[in-house]
C-alpha cells in the first residue's frame, strides 16, 4: 500500500504535526506515511517562506 498526498491519513498527520501535537519522528513508520506526510510538510513550508 502507497500513501499520497490526498490519502486522508496523510492529511490528518500534517495537522497533528501542524498543531504540535506530534513530531516529524512520531509519525508511524508504516508504508510510505512519513515520508509523504514530510514532503507534504516541506511543499507547505516553501509556500509560507515564498
Amino acid at each position: 500500500m502507497k500513501f499520497d498526498k490526498e490519502s486522508g491519513i496523510v492529511k490528518v498527520w500534517v495537522n497533528l504535526v501542524q498543531n504540535g501535537t506530534y513530531t516529524r519522528e512520531q509519525v508511524p513508520k508504516m508504508f510510505n506515511l512519513q515520508e509523504v506526510v514530510a514532503e507534504v510538510l516541506d511543499e507547505q513550508a516553501a509556500e509560507d517562506a515564498a
